[in-house]
């Protein structure tokens, strides 16, 4: 498949495209980095300044794409305009260019404001604002088959291959199994408009995923 992947220089994005590339996809990553991010000849790299008018975005990014993943992070910087802003344009853009699938990394609970409090957001209250209104403009403004990853706190841990979805109270992740339950989500229809909420735990990352919706 032929992927854009938003954000390929973070903690997560880099993660992502390095296994999505084992996986032998053709990805497209996007970074403000000069330097490529990786030598791989399924790997291209373009510079987008989400912050831009939509327009230049749109023609920045190639066409007949499969799947964009949003994996990008302003770390509390631009929330409004790049977490929520700059999230929707790539939103619209995926509906331009007829894209099938659009994966959006976002927080725990981020729909379920109830839980904010009660699960000690409060100091994080601006992050979830901006995650909340753009997985809201996502699911109700857009036809995409999207897919809202909602991981619990990122940890630089070694991964274990094993997770809990829809999940009542948050926990941790490592990075690595954030990645690998993006990548085990690509094309796959059992997670089409689903909003899957995750932390560690017992169940193997492929067979979590597959039992969504059962």
């Amino acid at each position: 498949m032929k992927i854009l992947v938003i954000g390929a220089s973070g903690r997560v994005g880099k993660i992502l495209t390095k296994k999505l590339l084992e996986n032998n996809h053709q990805v497209i990553g996007t970074t403000r980095q000069d330097e490529s991010l990786f030598s791989n000849q399924n790997y291209t790299q373009i510079s987008l300044d989400l912050l831009g008018e939509i327009e230049e975005i749109q023609e920045k990014i190639p066409n007949h794409i499969d799947a964009i993943y949003f994996v990008s992070g302003s770390r509390a910087k631009n929330l409004l305009a790049l977490d929520l802003h700059g999230a929707i344009k790539t939103m619209k853009i995926a509906e331009n260019k007829n894209i099938k699938q659009y994966i959006m990394l976002s927080a725990v609970f981020s729909l379920e404001t109830n839980k904010w409090k009660e699960e000690g957001f409060d100091e994080l209250k601006d992050y979830y604002i901006a995650k909340h209104y753009a997985d809201e403009w996502l699911i109700r403004n857009t036809n995409l088959n999207y897919t809202i990853l909602q991981p619990s706190a990122l940890t630089e841990t070694t991964g274990t291959g094993k997770i809990e979805v829809d999940i009542q109270h948050p926990g941790e992740n490592a990075i690595e199994d954030v990645a690998t339950t993006l990548l085990e989500v690509l094309n796959n229809k059992a997670t089409f408009k689903k909003v899957i909420s995750m932390h560690s735990g017992t169940t193997p990352i492929k067979e979590a995923i597959n039992n969504i919706g059962q």
